[in-house]
């Protein structure tokens, strides 16, 4: 089912200077998702219909380091601000986390 035009979704904003984040509502917008993440999106799978949208190029552009995602000893630094959305059929959907489980992944991963 496609979104209305304009509609927002419902995202996990964590930027470098919050501990865990925040919930809000956003335009999935590839234009907006890009200026939230300040620059081109790379898109990373937490778990099935869940995925993080990352700077692509945000540890190359010195960006301020975030968090550690996954367990050593694969585990990569994330810089720069994120967004936690949902996916479904290859468009961004409200994020299926609720703000809990999202803080114990991050925990997890020894944020």
């Amino acid at each position: 089912m496609s979104r209305p035009s304009g509609a927002k979704i419902r995202a996990i904003i964590k930027r470098p200077d919050e501990e865990y984040g925040h919930v809000t509502n956003i335009s999935p917008s590839l234009k907006n998702l890009q200026k939230t993440v300040e620059g081109y999106i790379e898109r990373v799978k937490i778990c099935d219909g869940v995925a993080m949208l990352i700077n692509e190029d945000g540890k190359y552009c010195c960006l301020p380091r975030n968090f550690q995602f996954g367990n050593y000893p694969t585990n990569t630094i994330i810089a720069g601000t994120v967004v936690i959305v949902g996916e479904e059929n290859g468009e961004f959907t409200d994020c299926p986390l609720d703000f809990a489980m999202w803080k114990e992944l991050l925990k997890g991963w020894g944020n």
